[in-house]
């Protein structure tokens, strides 16, 4: 079963927020506030945060933004992972995505049905890695951030947890772009 090793030392880890949406600012952005508290709550860094509109090429430099820079380890999206015709998020990331994290979404969707039962086949959450970066897109309320951070990412993101975390393995992440 998983724990936390006490005697290990906690990672902080660099975390930008991306919030995906054409009507909000900064001021009502709830599911960006929700992610923010929660990692600084956690004792990680909010590296960056922004907002932009629900457009696929504009989400997808915004991702290869942050995975080209060397001062954030993770970046957590949040809205755009509906099935309107809006909602470009998923494929953004999927855009940007190296190696996509299959499991995320499945994990994701066992919490979601646990809290709102079967609405939770309408989301797409999803994860993956580029560039050495972890990459999640999580819906836009505020209850999906709380269930994916609380459920999910607070432990993945914990170097302490066991048996396996996505930290530890974080060194070797970009390992093949290194050989010749």
């Amino acid at each position: 079963m998983s724990k936390i090793d006490e005697t290990a030392e906690f990672i902080p880890v660099r975390i930008a927020v991306l919030t995906v949406s054409d009507t909000r600012a900064l001021a009502e952005d709830r599911s960006g506030d929700v992610l923010v508290g929660r990692i600084l709550a956690a004792g990680h860094l909010v590296a960056d945060r922004q907002i932009v509109r629900d457009e696929r090429g504009d989400i997808a430099a915004q991702l290869r933004t942050w995975c080209a820079d060397a001062d954030i380890d993770v970046v957590i999206s949040t809205g755009g992972t509906g099935l309107t015709g809006r909602d470009v998020t998923v494929e953004a990331h999927r855009d940007v995505y190296e190696k996509e994290i299959d499991a995320f979404g499945t994990v994701f969707t066992i919490v979601s049905m646990n809290k709102i039962g079967t609405s939770a086949v309408q989301s797409r959450a999803t994860g993956g890695v580029a560039q050495g970066t972890y990459l999640f897109a999580l819906p836009g309320s505020p209850g999906a951030c709380k269930d994916a951070w609380d459920e999910i990412l607070v432990r993945q993101l914990d170097y302490r947890h066991r048996p396996c975390n996505f930290v530890e393995i974080m060194p070797r992440l970009a390992e093949h772009q290194q050989r010749k």
